[in-house]
């Protein structure tokens, strides 16, 4: 029956990527650049003394039993930017939830921008994914997550898709912000007028800098739509919902460039 089983065994993907960086010229600098399985990494030039790094799932998409996971060191004094070469795509899972993991670390007087594309939630799909994130206590780092339930085209509301999203952002070792997305099957939390209320797409965008006050009024200039800004302490939160995800994007594109380190959304978010 094991034997039965091992053949019945479905072929899964598998990638780990890390990247390290410092400051040379003033300019960041590549330092180590592993990549394994499915997770792909590519460098473009840019134009601005930051580092731009490109992570590529070579697998094509997710599904049930993948794993993949990301890890970044932005050094001292860094610039860096991550992003996405495409949206993320999770496909119906058999059962087991994909798995994707990512760690970062931002030294001392750094930078990061950790802006992937949003991922699109199929129908059936099962994605467990976390964000770790260790600041240096004068660091400052930008996130967002984006969520699109189905495809909207073939009429897709992926109503039987499962998320688990968890964030744990530290200073100097101190817990900073710490918040977990959970998406069911339930109807409830699609349609609950304090969830979801209807919405095909949401975002998060969390902002961490001894700045974050400065930038709340500019920021909820460009908030539209279902979308809130608020600060506490050293931490800005922006929240959107929206029908599609294209009515997203036209939410949230705006916020990322004012909050971006280079001002503007990566290249690739604009093919």
């Amino acid at each position: 029956m094991s034997a039965i089983q091992a053949l019945a065994r479905h072929q899964r993907a598998r990638g780990t990527g890390r990247i390290a960086t410092q400051v040379l010229d003033g300019r960041t600098r590549l330092t180590t650049l592993f990549q394994e399985g499915c997770a792909k990494i590519r460098l473009p030039h840019t134009h601005d003394p930051s580092l731009q790094a490109v992570l590529i799932n070579t697998a094509g998409g997710l599904t049930g039993g993948d794993e993949v996971s990301w890890d970044a060191k932005a050094a001292p004094g860094a610039r860096m930017v991550l992003t996405t070469q495409a949206c993320e795509r999770v496909y119906r899972s058999l059962g087991d939830d994909a798995t994707v993991s990512t760690r970062l670390e931002v030294g001392a007087g750094a930078h990061l921008d950790w802006l992937p594309q949003e991922t699109i939630l199929y129908e059936g799909g099962r994605l467990n994914r976390s964000l770790e994130v260790d600041l240096a206590p004068d660091a400052s780092f930008f996130a967002i997550e984006a969520i699109i339930l189905g495809r909207e085209a073939m009429g897709e509301a992926a109503r039987g898709a499962r998320l688990s999203d968890s964030w744990r952002i530290r200073r100097d070792g101190r817990l900073l912000h710490a918040e977990a997305t959970r998406l069911s099957t339930d109807p409830l939390e699609r349609d609950g007028l304090s969830l979801l209320a209807g919405a095909g797409a949401f975002a998060t965008l969390l902002y961490v800098g001894t700045d974050a006050e400065r930038k709340l009024d500019p920021v909820r200039a460009l908030t539209t739509g279902q979308s809130a800004a608020s600060v506490i302490g050293e931490r800005l939160v922006v929240r959107a919902m929206a029908p599609s995800g294209l009515a997203l994007r036209r939410i949230i594109t705006p916020i990322i460039a004012k909050l971006s380190g280079a001002g503007t959304l990566p290249r690739l978010w604009h093919l």
